[in-house]
């Protein structure tokens, strides 16, 4: 897969790095003489250019990009070069980088992002889901269907507890991908048994996260007196 990423800081480089282990194509943009850094990332193509000019972006033959990163430390450079590699050369999946979490509600379909990454918010998301259990943590947002993957440990008092995954009337919206059991990672059958301690990675859409949230974190029925 051919992986373009506007950038080449920490970010981009780490980014580069870890496509390279996995056998991708990279090709890395950054308008700085100080970013060009070849020697930290050797396996990658280097581009000295604008992102976010359309010479550039031809020069980089970005229509044959199956990917496109936008990671620069620059919002608005972000979002012309999210909205150029989708409108003008049909990059089919385009990542944006968000730096301040109040330029989230830009990072859009509209803009032509796929999925945006708030590095603020998903900090204080690992944050939140290493502490909390019962609360519904949301980690990452994709434009397309205002989806979001969210995660929520399951509280020992949980009804669910002890419930198979097909014997679970879920939510409308709503996709269990993953479930974390202790350093196991398991891919959810209908057979599967629900266990406190559980983490759950659910896909779902913005609007069904409380329905969601609830549905696990309800207590069993005290069946005493």
């Amino acid at each position: 897969m051919r992986v373009a990423i506007a950038g080449a800081g920490a970010v981009g480089r780490s980014i580069a790095g870890e496509l390279l282990e996995n056998g991708h194509e990279i090709l890395l943009i950054d308008k700085a003489p100080t970013a060009i850094s070849v020697e930290r990332v050797p396996l990658a193509e280097w581009l000295l250019a604008d992102a976010c000019e359309i010479t550039s972006l031809d020069e980089a033959a970005l229509q044959r990009c199956n990917v496109v990163i936008a990671a620069t430390g620059d919002d608005k450079v972000n979002l012309v070069v999210s909205l150029l590699a989708k409108t003008e050369y049909g990059v089919p999946r385009v990542v944006a980088r968000v730096n301040n979490p109040k330029n989230e509600w830009l990072f859009t379909e509209a803009w032509g992002v796929d999925v945006a990454v708030s590095t603020p918010r998903l900090m204080s998301a690992l944050v939140e889901e290493a502490v909390s259990v019962g609360d519904l943590v949301r980690l990452l947002r994709f434009s397309h269907g205002d989806a979001n993957l969210v995660e929520l440990t399951l509280p020992p008092e949980s009804a669910l507890a002890g419930t198979q995954v097909g014997d679970v009337d879920w939510p409308e919206d709503t996709s269990l991908v993953t479930i974390i059991r202790g350093t196991r990672v398991l891919t959810p059958s209908q057979e599967e048994t629900l266990e406190a301690g559980d983490e759950l990675l659910f896909v779902a859409a913005q609007a069904r996260e409380e329905q969601l949230e609830d549905l696990l974190s309800v207590r069993k029925a005290d069946t005493t007196g």
